[in-house]
């Protein structure tokens, strides 16, 4: 133990002395620039050719380690000097050059079996980079060691290699983001060009996440740190698509969420597939087959997707479609909400044809991003108040709380669906929430066509026609309740509980509300109305129960 303490401390204070040998006497005017570069790698290659000697002797593992990865870390700052600091060399020859000296490093880290050197130097490299260049440039050597890990994470299970090669550049693409965020904001615009850099290095670290993870778990269906590369190489995208218009902004993130989406998507054919042949051998049992869910699934061509590694792909592509929906809502934000309903209306329908309840989860999730954001445009105060729903609703409004409805409806059709969800105490409890939105996103409609629609008097009408639309739905859901009443009690109990509800909702508001507001006329139609659909239904009730009785004995 205290031998590696003492080659890690060593490997720092050389790599350290290498860094003061290239640049510190540079400043001092120590030497001649050639003399610096020279003398830092002829430093740096004895380094190498001294750790492979010791490390075949006995005893000589750590410290043949640490004078390896001390070395090629060295070799690398050698080449960013050249490339970034005295720009003797194109851009391009240079981060040719370092992939071909990380590689190196990592090769000697696999022929040695050893997840230290590869750390060190990746680390080592990453670390002192920003002391030679901090402009783009660095941004590229940094991507430059993201992808020499990549052949290693394909035959080797080395984690902590995986985040040594993937949080620098992340964190460096990240903070330049920021910093050029600052500075636009104060001097009125970043740089074009600085913003076009920022996009190509977020892109290529994303990539290389990418395509890194999906070769690693190809291999290695259990490799979790490869699947949490992906959503952490997917972060600068996101951020840096800040920087843009909302046109490209919205662009961008797009796009990345159709790529993850689309990879997450891949882990569903094999499910869709075997529940299509389940239903065309066993027609009677369709609606209750479950395809059981795998470690690993083959999709169609080949891929081989590991199941956590579709779950941080669709997380990942949920979010970069979120920040799409926020984007393209830009100065608009009435249009926000039914973006989000719509997208949770996509994933509740994928949900119920491939019965996944991740995309289930993500569907409800956008379905209640969708309605606390109409929540805050149709608030209790809002739609009590003509002023305000005057002013706050519109024809947006109304077409929000029409989608809402929509998902409401597909999550009540979706969660019983869906494997070990079919509990009754969960149907009814979710029968009974989105009995709850219904009720609200029928009113926001009412009310805001109302006033868009109705002119003077159509705050009024708006509230007349939601209570009697409430009463219709109650009405509805009992006597389908009592219909299936002796074929299905668990369905029909649901029905009978939502009715009941919606009937209580309904009178609350025609006596605590529509009495003291509406008039005239339209009080009239609504009192009538709510009264003649309550007869219906208190008689139906009745003769529903009495048919159910068993018959009297005559005595």
């Amino acid at each position: 133990m205290i031998s590696r303490v003492l080659a890690v401390a060593g490997v720092g204070v050389t790599l350290v002395g290498v860094l003061m040998l290239l640049v510190l006497a540079a400043q001092a005017g120590f030497f001649g620039p050639v003399a610096r570069v020279v003398a830092g790698a002829g430093l740096s290659v004895v380094l190498v050719g001294l750790g492979w000697r010791v490390f075949g002797r006995p005893g000589g593992r750590v410290g043949g380690i640490a004078l390896v990865a001390t070395g090629i870390a060295g070799l690398y700052l050698d080449v960013v000097a050249m490339t970034g600091y005295y720009r003797w060399v194109p851009g391009g020859i240079g981060l040719a050059v370092a992939l071909a000296v990380a590689l190196l490093g990592v090769g000697i880290a696999v022929r040695w079996q050893s997840q230290p050197l590869a750390v060190g130097v990746v680390v080592g490299a990453a670390v002192l980079s920003p002391a030679l260049t901090t402009e783009l440039m660095l941004l590229g050597f940094l991507v430059v060691l993201q992808a020499a890990g990549v052949p290693v994470q394909m035959r080797r299970a080395w984690p902590v290699l995986h985040v040594a090669r993937t949080l620098p550049v992340v964190l460096a693409v990240l903070g330049m983001a920021a910093f050029s965020g600052i500075e636009g904001a104060i001097s009125g615009a970043a740089a074009a060009e600085q913003r076009q850099g920022l996009l190509v290095a977020a892109i290529a670290c994303a990539v290389v996440g990418l395509v890194g993870a999906l070769l690693a778990v190809r291999r290695r269906p259990d490799d979790i740190t490869a699947s949490i590369t992906i959503a952490l190489t997917a972060l600068p995208v996101l951020a840096v698509a800040v920087l843009f218009d909302r046109m490209v902004s919205t662009s961008i993130t797009a796009a990345l969420a159709a790529v993850l989406l689309g990879l997450a998507a891949t882990a569903l054919i094999p499910r869709l597939r075997a529940t299509a042949e389940i239903r065309g051998n066993e027609p009677s049992t369709a609606g209750t087959a479950v395809v059981p869910d795998t470690e690993l699934v083959r999709p169609a061509g080949g891929l081989r997707i590991a199941r956590h590694t579709a779950l941080v792909a669709a997380l990942t592509g949920a979010v970069a479609l979120l920040q799409t929906c926020v984007m393209a809502a830009g100065g608009h934000p009435r249009l926000l909400p039914t973006m989000l309903f719509a997208v949770g209306l996509a994933f509740l329908a994928v949900a119920a044809v491939s019965r996944t309840r991740v995309a289930a989860g993500l569907g409800i999730a956008f379905a209640l991003l969708g309605g606390l954001v109409t929540l805050a445009i149709a608030t209790p105060e809002t739609l009590a108040l003509q002023g305000l729903a005057e002013r706050e609703l519109d024809i947006a409004t109304a077409v929000a709380a029409v989608a809402g409805l929509g998902v409401a409806a597909m999550v009540a059709w979706t969660v019983p669906r869906l494997p070990r969800c079919d509990d009754p105490a969960l149907v009814t409890s979710v029968w009974i929430a989105v009995s709850i939105a219904g009720l609200y996103y029928v009113l926001v409609a009412a009310v805001s066509l109302g006033v868009s629609l109705g002119g003077a008097d159509g705050f009024i009408v708006g509230h007349s026609v939601a209570t009697i639309v409430w009463m219709v739905v109650a009405t509805g859901s009992l006597f389908y309740g009592l219909r299936r009443l002796a074929s299905s009690p668990a369905v029909a109990k649901v029905c009978l509980v939502s009715g009941l509800l919606v009937a209580a909702a309904a009178l609350a508001k025609l006596f605590l509300f529509d009495l003291a507001t509406l008039s005239g006329l339209i009080r009239v139609t609504a009192f009538l109305a709510v009264g003649i659909l309550l007869l219906l239904t208190g008689t139906r009730y009745a003769r529903a129960f009495a048919e159910a009785a068993p018959p009297r004995q005559a005595s």
